[in-house]
């Protein structure tokens, strides 16, 4: 499910950002973008967001800005470069070659340039675990807004469905003397009216009739649409339970309309199907 949330802490020396972004997956895909110095509470960022996020591929990512006076300033290790400008040098000079750059080599070399140790207070982690749930709580809120929109558009179409299979029980009368007016044209060209036996073609038309019903079929699709209705309406995380029922709704649409034998009926359940497609695309935005 697609989500996004953004909270910042600013103490005057460092502002800390932390964002948080998703897109539509079937499981949790976790990436997590974070300074050095957080490394340490990279398992316990983890375990925080399989707990709140569930499923979504996830990007989580944190910044630390921090003003002049705050950056943590370079050493040199002047001994170290001396050595290696002197080696530098020497060999410069037995080769006869020029020596301009060979300052800004040496300071290229490993182990010059020292860094301070990058590492966090339990005061500072504090500040950024709190932002983080901040980002987080700004997350799920957003996704929350996002569901009540896509709850809403999926229970409209489902209504649609549910709204078509009513025209479809009054189209389906109809058939009867259409079908029955139809055989009867087609014996009537074949063998002539004079050499059709009544009695056997009522026989006949009754099995015909009984192979189109579509009774268990209307009863079982109501069932459904009702029971994805319910099942919306729970605070659980359904979206693949939504999406098993929307397999068996669309089990029985599939049957209205090979069983259908008329055009008007055909259309309601082509209808059908289509509201169907777009609640299985919205699905894949929902928990």
């Amino acid at each position: 499910m697609t989500g996004y949330g953004i909270a910042t802490h600013d103490s005057g020396s460092t502002k800390y950002t932390v964002e948080i972004k998703s897109l539509n997956s079937k499981f949790l895909e976790l990436s997590l973008r974070i300074p050095k110095a957080f490394s340490e509470k990279e398992f316990q960022l983890r375990t925080e967001c399989n707990k709140q996020i569930e499923r979504g591929k996830v990007n989580l990512s944190i910044n630390v800005e921090q003003a002049g006076s705050a950056v943590k300033a370079a050493g040199i290790d002047a001994k170290l470069l001396k050595h290696y400008y002197d080696q530098l040098k020497a060999v410069a000079d037995e080769l006869n070659e020029p020596g301009g750059n060979l300052l800004q080599l040496a300071l290229g070399l490993p182990e010059v340039v020292k860094y301070a140790e990058d590492t966090i207070t339990e005061d500072e982690w504090k500040l950024v675990d709190n932002t983080f749930k901040q980002a987080l709580t700004n997350f799920q809120q957003f996704r929350a807004d996002e569901g009540n929109v896509l709850q809403q558009e999926v229970t409209g179409r489902i209504k649609t469905i549910m709204t078509n299979l009513e025209l479809v029980e009054i189209e389906e009368p109809k058939r009867i003397p259409l079908i029955r007016e139809r055989l009867n044209q087609y014996l009537a060209d074949a063998v002539g009216s004079d050499n059709i036996d009544k009695n056997r073609f009522e026989q006949e038309l009754i099995y015909y009739i009984d192979k189109l019903d579509i009774t268990e079929e209307k009863v079982r699709l109501k069932t459904h649409c009702l029971y994805f209705l319910e099942t919306l309406q729970s605070a659980d995380a359904n979206g693949k339970k939504l999406g098993f029922i929307s397999q068996e709704i669309g089990r029985e649409i599939n049957t209205l309309g090979s069983k259908a034998n008329d055009a008007a009926m055909q259309k309601l359940v082509v209808g059908m199907k289509e509201e169907l497609e777009k609640i299985k695309e919205q699905l894949l935005n929902v928990l």
